[in-house]
């Protein structure tokens, strides 16, 4: 008995001074608890809606001022005219945009009824459905409170209007959102086992003598992978424009233009993880778990990241999934142009620039 209870100290003693296995007990499910916590939620918090205001009487501005003031909304832009809607629709700067009719406060006493259209961003159906019954809920709580001082009986009606997925089919978030969390795992994983792979077999010495340079090693690791993902994406988009009626309404050629750019951001993701690992299973780890779950919560595919904590916002930033998926739903949903979508692009090369200068820094010349 005391020496299985000096081999259990033994076990002890040997987990506590490994800080891997000290990390996967403690680290892990701590930092899932609150990854999960914080960014799975139904609830929207801060979204960006428009406003259009026709009428600009003292009725409409206390509902506009209730909205402001919840904690559900942010009024992004107040608009002159209704030809900025869509403009501000493509951007993706709002989510919702409120008309408030002519002669709205006049209607509302002479008629006993008011109208408010609320037109919402349905490329992901259950944004647009939550935004809509938040809405909704503030013009019904600000009618309640009117007929309660007054002896007649008011009513403020609202009109919806689905721009984009009018049909609110949930396949129109579902294929961009695969689309981009495949090719972003897929990719990384490929490219993160490609150096590891030399290292293990021995054949890292035959590389390391070579006359090649670190940059061409690199940059000719990636190079083949790029059309085997390539016809991934292909295989993708046909699915779901054949099979599940995905429309396409922007350029097939920008939309090919910014696939292939996310392809080498990721295999260049790959190749950094590759850089940095040891082994082949240490970096088909760090590439299929380490990233799933960031690329699923973090990227604004299920779950919207305005109603997520600043942290996790901020986390989001560097999510290269989270900008593709911006993109390729303003291509294919929206019909944008590049003059639309310059930002995200600029941030995808420059994130794809970073992996591959800081894997040809890391990449080792010598072996160990």
């Amino acid at each position: 008995m005391k020496r299985f209870m000096g081999f259990v100290k033994k076990e002890f003693y040997h987990i506590f001074r490994d800080r891997r296995s000290m990390f996967i007990l403690f680290g892990m499910p701590i930092a899932q608890i609150m990854l999960f916590g914080f960014a799975i939620t139904n609830e929207i918090n801060n979204v960006n809606i428009g406003i259009l205001d026709k009428s600009k009487d003292s009725e409409t501005q206390k509902i506009i001022n209730k909205i402001d003031v919840s904690k559900y909304f942010h009024i992004e832009q107040k608009l002159t005219n209704e030809s900025q809607i869509e403009s501000l629709f493509k951007k993706g700067k709002v989510k919702a945009v409120l008309v408030f009719e002519d002669y709205f406060i006049k209607n509302l006493q002479t008629q006993k009824q008011a109208k408010v259209q609320v037109i919402t961003d349905a490329t992901d159906p259950n944004i647009a459905n939550t935004v809509t019954n938040f809405i909704n809920a503030i013009l019904q709580n600000h009618t309640k409170e009117i007929n309660n001082t007054s002896q007649n009986s008011y009513q403020v009606q609202t009109q919806t209007q689905l721009y984009y997925n009018p049909e609110l089919k949930s396949v129109f978030t579902f294929v961009p959102g695969v689309m981009t969390v495949i090719l972003m795992l897929v990719s990384a994983m490929m490219t993160s086992i490609s150096i590891t792979r030399e290292k293990e077999l021995g054949t890292m010495e035959v590389l390391l003598v070579s006359p090649l340079k670190p940059f061409q090693v690199i940059i000719g690791k990636v190079f083949p992978y790029i059309f085997l993902s390539v016809i991934n994406a292909t295989i993708i988009v046909l699915l779901g424009y054949f099979v599940f009626e995905m429309p396409i309404e922007g350029s097939l050629f920008l939309l090919a233009i910014e696939s292939i750019l996310f392809i080498v951001c990721a295999l260049a993701l790959g190749i950094l993880i590759s850089t940095l690992s040891d082994t082949q299973q240490t970096a088909m780890m760090i590439s299929l778990f380490g990233l799933m779950l960031p690329v699923i919560l973090l990227s604004g595919f299920i779950f919207p990241i305005s109603s997520m904590p600043l942290p996790l916002q901020v986390i989001s930033t560097i999510i290269p999934a989270k900008w593709f998926i911006i993109i390729i739903k303003a291509i294919m949903l929206k019909g944008a142009i590049f003059s639309l979508i310059w930002k995200e692009t600029l941030i995808l090369i420059g994130m794809t620039l970073f992996f591959i200068v800081l894997s040809i820094k890391k990449y080792k010349i010598r072996l160990e």
